[in-house]
């Protein structure tokens, strides 16, 4: 009888397996026993090619080149994770296995990584998936019971492929053409770049902003402040709160009514991201890998999720989750009552339910956590206590007052029943923070009540925009899509994408609200917002997120349907169509290679408002001769021979490959004859096929675009060879 393998997407995963399924010995990259080997990935162990892998050429980024778009998409090792993936090969060719197990983080990615280390090693065997939400005992012991055939996961990994593929084709395709066309290394990408258009956005606005003042008159007496609407004159201000000091105020109406506040829903992994970042600080990539470790300690649910609901099946264990949890934080919770019903709906359960903590959690000595991980626990914990508890219920007393002709009005607030704010400020209290207050009780009032009265006036200002912080950015990331562009923006953004997907015979796409919108996903918002402050163009500021001058720049000179976000959030779609076999991965890649192509062929020279946006990254050095194109003069730098004229695309780098192939190297006094004479007389140098060395001359052969290339000329000897 065979063993199945099973892959794990890193190793704190496949030890947490292996110890349910009983596999106890330990081998190089591997555990084996009880009929399964189990051994993980370390994350994504294959990457797309480099363009350099599809042809020698695109060493160099030429214009000429653009699109690069590959026939058959190539995947290369890791480097430093080769050795595991030798092991995972051999692991799969070994003749006792006869089924492979998926057991990579159940989503988009997951199924991407496996795939690709499973076709990679050419294997055939069947597939079987893990598909679990929690690393509990319980939860792997049910989850084997429950393999599904990997076929079922088939337009997943579609999906997942075409993202990447798309990803590769917009990022490197217009990161080449706009740092070709601006003589600057520009990053440009299908989700960070409309993320950054965003924020610089903003930036715009609170830069032009102009702050105008307004004024608030208040009426004050029996205990009581009330304000009348504001107005912008402060002569207007000055009238009114002359009128009414010292007179008398009636009370016109008083309306009391009883309101509510629904408890919190629980945590989707966005929502996470920015209340850690409000509470304590955090950024969105600290988040995410605090809540990681405690997914692989066993301690809360798979994280990358986007839903906040739980199944129904998880309704009946629910109650003594939240019981041992409450008990188990570091702080007393009351827990006053607990309404499942509240948090439980199947239908608004995605690939992952909510984030919660494990029942394992109850037992687990959370003090010995590190502080960030400890302090996100504890927020899941705080969480799920809260939204299972009773609501929060007041009443509210709004007071219209009438005094010298003008209205007045001030608004109360009488706790009834604190419900789930009662947890929520026990955690507030235990970590020091200060949570807003409401509005105080008013005394009591009746219609017809007459009272004197005395008047002030505040002065206040218009506000801004205000600069986004990672809890901000990501709500803003998360709702960005159709709903954000004009519609002229919104066509011109959509028309190049929709040709072949929206095609006649084909089902229209009309998406749910939810599916239109969004920047990224859960998972990869973190990573993108890193990405853009790793490439210059965003920068933190205490909490703040702002742009870069080169990222104001870049946002400048690119067109709209490369910035916009309603090309991302469309494009999102249509990956969610695919994995509901709406669409076929051919549908969406030929529209993004067509996307791409048209882009490439529509921007192809600079306008000249935009020509020095960027500086020039070619540091004016020694003069080593003149441009053979523009007359500008030609300075060495670290990489090469460049002309200081940026418009000039004139460089001869000294890695050349025609003169590395005859071992030799483009020295500043060769490059100084070359531009003198267009020829030099070289000696010594070796040929590709015999090893053998000869002598020529070498000719500069310049077409006038691009980059340059060279020739050889070879002098007849006197016997006539």
């Amino acid at each position: 009888m065979g063993i199945k393998l099973v892959i794990a997407e890193k190793p704190s995963v496949a030890k947490a397996i292996s110890d349910v399924l009983g596999a106890k010995t330990r081998r190089d990259g591997s555990y084996e026993g009880g009929g399964y080997a189990i051994s993980w990935c370390l994350g994504h162990l294959l990457e797309l090619a480099e363009p350099k892998d599809y042809d020698e050429k695109y060493v160099k980024w030429r214009y000429a080149d653009l699109p690069i778009v590959p026939g058959e998409w190539k995947y290369v090792p890791v480097e430093n994770t080769k050795k595991q993936l030798k092991i995972l090969a051999d692991l799969m060719k070994r003749p006792d296995v006869d089924c492979i197990v998926n057991a990579c983080d159940a989503g988009r990615e997951g199924e991407l990584i496996f795939r690709l280390v499973y076709s990679y090693c050419a294997c055939r065997k069947p597939i079987q998936r893990l598909w679990i939400s929690s690393m509990e005992e319980s939860a792997i012991t049910e989850g084997f019971r429950n393999l599904r055939p990997g076929s079922e996961y088939d337009r997943l990994y579609q999906a997942a492929a075409c993202r990447q593929q798309a990803d590769w084709l917009v990022g490197l395709n217009y990161s080449r053409l706009f740092s070709v066309l601006y003589d600057a290394n520009l990053s440009v990408g299908r989700v960070q770049t409309p993320t950054l258009a965003m924020i610089v956005e903003r930036e715009r606005k609170i830069n032009g902003f102009v702050k105008e003042p307004f004024y608030t008159v208040l009426l004050t007496g029996s205990g009581i402040t009330a304000e009348r609407e504001k107005v912008r004159d402060k002569a207007v201000a000055e009238v009114i709160s002359a009128a009414c000091n010292g007179n008398t105020a009636i009370v016109k109406f008083v309306e009391k009514r009883e309101k509510s506040t629904a408890p919190p829903k629980l945590y989707d992994l966005t929502t996470l991201q920015r209340e850690a970042n409000r509470i304590f600080g955090y950024t969105a990539s600290q988040t995410l890998n605090c809540v990681q470790n405690l997914y692989e300690q066993r301690l809360s649910t798979y994280p990358r999720t986007d839903s906040q609901y739980l199944t129904e099946d998880m309704a009946t264990g629910l109650p003594a989750l939240v019981s041992g949890v409450a008990a188990a934080l570091p702080f007393t919770a009351e827990t006053v009552s607990i309404n499942t019903a509240q948090v439980i709906n199947s239908s608004k359960v995605t690939d992952h339910h909510a984030i919660i903590p494990t029942p394992g959690m109850a037992k687990a000595d959370i003090t010995a956590l590190p502080t960030a991980d400890r302090n996100i626990l504890t927020m899941i914990c705080v969480r799920l206590v809260s939204a299972v508890a009773d609501r929060h219920i007041y009443n509210e007393t709004a007071v219209t007052m009438e005094c010298a002709g003008e209205v007045f009005t001030v608004k109360g607030k009488t706790v009834k029943h604190n419900g789930w704010k009662t947890i929520e400020q026990a955690f507030y209290d235990s970590i020091g923070k200060q949570r807003k207050n409401d509005e105080p009780p008013l005394p009591e009032l009746y219609e017809g009540q007459r009272f004197s009265i005395k008047t002030d006036i505040r002065e206040g200002f218009t506000k801004p925009p205000e600069h986004y912080t990672e809890d901000t950015l990501l709500s803003a990331m998360e709702n960005a899509g159709a709903d954000d562009m004009p519609s002229s923006a919104h066509n011109r953004c959509v028309e190049p994408f929709a040709a072949v997907v929206n095609a006649p015979g084909r089902a229209a796409s009309v998406p749910d609200d939810a599916e239109r919108k969004g920047l990224g996903t859960p998972a990869t918002r973190a990573g993108i917002l890193e990405n853009l402050i790793k490439s210059g163009l965003l920068e933190r500021k205490g909490k703040q997120i702002l742009p870069t001058e080169k990222g104001v720049s870049l946002i400048k000179v690119l067109p709209e349907s490369v910035k916009s976000p309603y090309l991302t959030a469309e494009w999102e779609n249509h990956l969610k169509r695919l994995e509901r076999n709406e669409l076929t991965a051919a549908d969406i890649m030929a529209d993004i290679v067509k996307y791409v192509d048209d882009t490439v062929k529509t921007y192809t020279s600079v306008p000249d408002e935009y020509n020095a946006m960027f500086p020039s990254t070619r540091p004016a050095g020694e003069r080593v001769g003149a441009c053979p194109r523009c007359g500008g003069n030609v300075s060495e730098a670290s990489k090469g021979f460049f002309c200081e004229n940026k418009a000039c695309k004139f460089g001869l780098f000294k890695d050349n490959k025609f003169f590395a192939y005859k071992k030799k190297k483009l020295t500043k006094d060769i490059v100084k004859t070359l531009l003198a004479e267009g020829r030099i007389f070289m000696s010594g140098l070796v040929s590709e096929k015999t090893g053998k060395t000869y002598n020529a001359e070498i000719i500069l052969d310049d077409k006038g675009d691009g980059y340059p290339g060279f020739r050889m000329e070879f002098k007849t000897r006197l016997s006539g060879r």
